[in-house]
């Protein structure tokens, strides 16, 4: 599969999950791309994070990688014509201090591949805001809580056992918002 500057990063994601599957990385996107696949682009992300299960040999990696034009440089890979870059943060798959993480399958084209479900896609956009004050990544999880069914249960027990019921507080209240924004929005449409 060739990549081309014009490639989204839905394509660009594909095209490494699915270099990476045929070469026998059992790996899981998670992050930012994960979640800006979740929201349909409208949370931007340029790096692609994989998080191995199972050791890989880097030269199977590099190679694997290196099919669809990706060169590694220091602790990430970067392709000439795209703006997206790939990086394996150190595993394991967790997310705060969970690491029980069952991954779903995800289908983009043809390629099927390992990636964060919509609950554990919100819960890791949720970390970012909890731990580090990251107003975009709670955005983030606030689409993809409106644009996905997520277990609000389960990620308020999440929250409370990282500290962060507060924070779960101003989500939920983020997610009430938008859903009540968008309730309008469509009458709107309606009355037209």
């Amino acid at each position: 599969m060739r990549i081309r500057a014009e490639d989204s990063l839905r394509h660009v994601a594909a095209a490494v999950a699915g270099a990476l599957v045929g070469a026998g990385v059992d790996a899981v996107l998670t992050g930012g791309a994960c979640a800006a696949l979740f929201t349909d682009g409208a949370y931007q992300s340029f790096d692609l994070d994989f998080v191995l299960r199972r050791p890989a040999r880097q030269a199977v990696v590099d190679a694997a990688l290196a099919s669809l034009g990706f060169r590694r440089l220091s602790d990430r890979y970067i392709h000439p014509h795209s703006p997206f870059f790939v990086e394996f943060p150190a595993g394991p798959l967790g997310i705060g201090r969970d690491l029980d993480i069952r991954p779903e399958s995800l289908r983009i084209g043809r390629t099927r591949f390992l990636a964060l479900s919509p609950t554990d896609s919100c819960r890791d956009r949720l970390a970012a805001y909890y731990h580090w004050d990251d107003g975009p990544s709670l955005e983030a999880a606030v689409e993809i809580a409106v644009r996905h069914p997520v277990d609000l249960q389960g990620i308020r027990a999440w929250s409370t056992d990282e500290g962060a019921a507060d924070g779960f507080a101003h989500f939920l209240e983020a997610v009430r918002r938008r859903k009540a924004r968008e309730r309008r929005s469509t009458r709107n449409r309606r009355g037209s």
